[in-house]
């Protein structure tokens, strides 16, 4: 059964984000053969509906308005209200973020629908759409499908490949004029706390920091690290607690959620809370003094040893490694 599909593109400094191509490969997978429209809401964002199309969509619908400059739930809910009257999709895909996670809940109760959030795998079986998502902090999975009206899931980043990009596809880019009115948001300024660089929830490699590391300081070796790696910094609730950095790097329960090719977790002892945001990373190293940290029983490799003399160590490997690489 080949369906319809709007995939929300999103952008982030004026660059698509990556989970924008996975959603578009999770929406490919739903359509069953039917046509993925891309979504972008903006200011001035219909240069990037090409992206769009040649990661996978077909075209590329782009409602630009002043009032979208700045992410406001209810000013995206309008515009994407208006594209989903107009085309009619039979199923709606988003990225599992920040965004992701505020808008969806609110369209899919405006259209009176089910959500599937947070997927970390689509597949056709049985003749459904079956999606696969974590329960219990990533400690089991579940299988669901949609049994009636619209198919609306959110996916997490980095766990579903994109589709190869093709300069050479080709796809129409609409624009769809919106009125965007009575806006309880307003946003009178942006202050960033994340750290420039690497986007911690899309990043391949984190090195993240536990209360091990023992100052803010202790956190540089882990920079100069995943620098090297071209990676992401993280850190679990206790280092943010005791103030070593800023809770935009909290990885757990409580913060972000990350599944990378390799994390590696530095003076981490591996509390539960910990563990549900970033267990379902494909290879775990784990730095530790203490051989009988819990975090040895989820990593991949474990290395007992001083963080501070183990970390230095395995950056300059890493830089003779690229070097002759």
């Amino acid at each position: 059964m080949s369906r319809k599909v709007l995939v929300l593109g999103e952008i982030r400094d004026g660059q698509l984000r990556n989970v924008s191509f996975e959603a578009i490969a999770a929406g490919k997978i739903v359509a069953e053969g039917g046509e993925v429209i891309g979504v972008l809401l903006g200011e001035s964002v219909s240069a990037l509906g090409a992206e769009l199309i040649q990661y996978g969509a077909d075209r590329v619908v782009v409602v630009e308005n002043e009032k979208l400059k700045q992410y406001t739930s209810d000013g995206y809910a309008q515009a994407l209200l208006a594209v989903i009257d107009q085309e009619k999709p039979e199923a709606l895909v988003f990225g599992h973020t920040a965004l992701g996670k505020d808008l969806s809940p609110k369209i899919a109760a405006k259209l009176s629908s089910g959500l599937i959030s947070d997927a970390t795998a689509v597949e056709i079986a049985g003749g459904n759409v079956v999606f696969t998502r974590p329960i219990y902090s990533g400690k089991a999975f579940e299988k669901k499908i949609v049994t009636d009206g619209l198919i609306f899931a959110t996916v997490r980043p980095n766990n579903i490949a994109p589709l190869e990009k093709d300069e050479s596809r080709t796809g129409e880019v609409s624009s769809l004029s919106v009125e965007i009115k009575d806006l309880r948001t307003i946003i009178k300024d942006v202050i960033r706390k994340a750290t420039e660089g690497v986007d911690l929830s899309e990043a391949k490699v984190v090195v993240a920091g536990g209360r091990g590391v023992k100052s803010a300081e202790g956190f540089e070796p882990l920079k100069e690290l995943a620098a090297v790696l071209g990676g992401a910094v993280g850190a679990s609730r206790g280092a943010c607690d005791a103030e070593y950095c800023d809770y935009s790097l909290q990885i757990g329960q409580t913060g972000k959620v990350v599944t990378p090719d390799l994390y590696i977790a530095c003076g981490i002892s591996g509390a539960i809370q910990h563990l549900a945001g970033m267990s379902n990373s494909k290879v775990i190293v784990a730095i530790n003094k203490d051989p009988e940290a819990n975090i040895f029983k989820v990593a991949d490799y474990g290395i007992v040893g001083d963080l501070f003399e183990v970390v230095p160590m395995l950056t300059e490997e890493f830089k003779k490694l690229k070097v002759h690489s």
